[in-house]
């Protein structure tokens, strides 16, 4: 996705938030109000919660696939495998492109421990697993670092967008990685993402949508 919109939308992501939070209001939520709502929400503990139930849900639907030698699950990263909430809070939830890159250079963000469990699941069963994001090839070796340092350490591949799909959606960037994969001779059985778009598209196998009421990415 072109970085202005990547930019709009993420500025945008209240309003995603503010419908799901008044889905039969007949007025907008305000903005200042709708930040501190979610700021309840994540520091709560609800987050944390609606994330664990995802993930149990999933490792259940999981445990009635046969596993075979190509047996692959793709993850994306941000808001599902590292979590960006606190560099995303201190931007007051908008964005700023070269913050946002100094963050990604630090290589700090977290893991979102249940989403680490997935992955530690499905690695301890012989699953091979794709980190494929929407960053770019010049973010790629601190993004290395930080799955590794966030626990991430055995996985086949990670895949960063190129300037060539730059003009893609995310959807339309994700799925043609995954049929790539799948020409290559994977088969996807499953993709773990916070976006809708991180699901849909051919080769997706078991869909698990990770809760993010931030922003939406098409």
């Amino acid at each position: 996705m072109k970085t202005d919109v990547v930019s709009k939308l993420k500025i945008l992501f209240v309003l995603a938030f503010a419908f799901i939070v008044q889905s039969c209001a007949t007025t907008p939520i305000n903005l200042g109000i709708a930040k501190e709502e979610l700021i309840k929400y994540h520091d709560s503990g609800r987050y944390d919660k609606d994330v664990a139930a995802a993930v149990n849900k999933a490792i259940e639907e999981f445990k009635s696939i046969k596993v075979k030698n190509n047996s692959l699950v793709v993850f994306d990263i941000d808001e599902t495998s590292l979590s960006n909430y606190e560099i995303n809070k201190e931007l007051d939830f908008g964005y700023v492109k070269d913050l946002w890159n100094k963050w990604i250079q630090t290589a700090k963000a977290p893991a979102i421990k249940d989403v680490r469990k997935l992955y530690n699941y499905l690695i301890d069963r012989g699953v091979k697993v794709a980190f494929v994001t929407g960053r770019y090839s010049y973010q790629y070796n601190a993004t290395y670092k930080n799955l590794v340092d966030a626990g991430y350490k055995n996985f086949d591949t990670l895949i960063v967008r190129t300037n060539n799909e730059d003009g893609l959606t995310a959807e339309q960037y994700k799925s043609k990685i995954r049929t790539e994969l799948t020409q290559k001779g994977y088969d996807i059985i499953g993709v773990v993402g916070d976006q809708y778009s991180d699901l849909n598209g051919p080769d997706h196998g078991i869909q698990v949508k990770i809760p993010n009421y931030m922003y939406i990415i098409h």
